[in-house]
């Protein structure tokens, strides 16, 4: 029988690279440090400037995200790229100052809170298929949901205030991704975080005035006070530890919602131009999950009260989280002398997690480079460690389940009134921060019947 074709796929390589393969290939594609092996074995190690070891097995992926936190910090690496942009916030720092922000931001996230912003992802759902509809031609659908996705997050954020300039804050991360996201060979090299590195020298006018933006929208807000249905910025501002009774303060509250800001809109964004491209390369699928939604929405925009009768597009965004994690490599610093897999461990040591490798595991999943959103059917049973689109144990991403309801409310949406085709312009997987599309999702697409 003939072999079914596969969607794109990272070119993940098959000989050693050594030092200056590895930054080269790292400045072009993170990814392709990954070699082949690591999709058929449970741990690969090796030296390249330092010691390093990447984990595939979920038993050892839960010693480090969950058992034994406290003993697998984020790296080095993670903290020079992310803090000039973010602080000390929830995504970067550890310990006590982790936990108390953890508990302090937790209630803003809560199924309650979530479903009730519900409304500005409905309308951003509704804009973006008009949108949609009234375009000519090959569409970069990426373009699209990074629009409508950064649309919800100002708006939950912020509730739309004048004062926050959302093109001028978009500008500026777009801008930070762009000139401060590329590993440096320093990097490579395991060298101090103190030794500065020559690409990230230039960045600082892009992190003002992202900054900027959002000090005079927490200014303002001070001076009014709280929306009658409180944002996130009200709800982050009342939170409180109720362990310690601390507060953010206005430079942790700015850096937390600029986490939240960059983060809340780049994965659903991501998450559905990858997940319409896999529809556009599956008919068969996309044909499914668009009877699912024309039963349920008739021409409508989704809710939240429609997520429950809507599970076969959430195994499709599932299934896009899979193939295509957002945070496809992540990576931790060894404190202590350890065992993980059997593999010796030493202090110092980076211990990576190649989600993109794990997700596409030979040893775990099934045809693993196949799109099957079916994967995910109700009683479908796996190791809560093989799948970690959100990372996993009491660091996982707070914003889950907001991602997650936004991508299925957006995506019903749009399939309902929409159908998309592949063009001869394939998307190609490329992380620098996160795994983007190189050069768009180009899809043709008509009106349905």
């Amino acid at each position: 029988m003939e072999q079914k074709p596969y969607p794109v796929r990272v070119p993940l390589h098959r000989k050693p690279l050594g030092v200056i393969g590895s930054a080269m290939v790292a400045r072009r594609n993170v990814l392709e440090l990954i070699p082949e092996i690591a999709t058929r074995q449970p741990m690969v190690s090796g030296k390249v400037g330092k010691r390093w070891h990447m984990v595939m097995d979920p038993e050892a992926l839960r010693i480090v995200l969950k058992d034994r936190v406290e003993d697998y910090p984020k790296s080095v690496v993670t903290k020079l790229l992310l803090e000039p942009a973010i602080g000390q916030s929830l995504f970067v720092a550890e310990g006590a100052h982790w936990r108390w922000q953890r508990r302090a931001a937790a209630p803003a996230f809560a199924q309650r809170h979530v479903e009730a912003l519900a409304p500005v992802m409905t309308a951003a759902a509704e804009a973006s298929a008009r949108r949609l509809a009234a375009a000519q031609g090959p569409v970069d659908v990426f373009a699209e949901t990074v629009a409508a996705t950064f649309e919800v997050i100002s708006d939950v954020t912020f509730s739309g205030d004048e004062g926050f300039d959302r093109d001028a804050v978009h500008h500026a991360i777009n801008a930070y991704i762009a000139r401060m996201g590329r590993i440096s060979v320093l990097d490579i090299l395991g060298l101090p975080g103190w030794i500065p590195r020559p690409g990230r020298l230039w960045g600082g006018g892009d992190l003002r005035r992202m900054k900027r933006a959002a000090d005079q929208a927490i200014a303002a807000r001070a001076r009014t006070g709280p929306r009658p249905v409180p944002d996130l910025l009200d709800l982050l501002r009342a939170g409180e530890d109720p362990e310690t009774q601390r507060r953010m303060s206005l430079a942790e509250l700015r850096d937390n919602l600029l986490t939240f800001i960059v983060a809340g809109h780049e994965t659903t964004a991501l998450t559905l131009a990858w997940a319409l491209y896999l529809l556009a390369f599956d008919p068969q699928v996309q044909e499914r999950a668009a009877a699912e939604a024309r039963a349920v929405l008739s021409g409508r925009a989704a809710t939240a009260a429609d997520l429950p009768r809507l599970p076969y597009i959430r195994q499709v965004a599932d299934e896009a989280l899979r193939l295509y994690p957002p945070a496809a490599l992540l990576s931790r610093t060894a404190l202590v002398h350890d065992s993980l897999g059997g593999r010796e461990v030493l202090p110092g040591d980076t211990i990576m997690l190649p989600v993109y490798a794990l997700h596409r595991h030979h040893l775990l999943w099934d045809d693993p480079d196949a799109f099957d959103p079916d994967r995910f059917a109700p009683g479908v049973t796996r190791d809560r460690y093989a799948f970690l689109p959100f990372g996993g144990g009491p660091r996982i991403c707070i914003g889950a389940g907001f991602a997650l309801q936004e991508a299925v409310i957006i995506l019903a949406t749009v399939l309902d009134r929409l159908e998309f085709a592949l063009t001869a312009r394939l998307p190609q997987p490329r992380m620098i921060l996160t795994l983007r599309p190189q050069g768009g999702v180009w899809l043709n697409l008509r009106e349905r019947a």
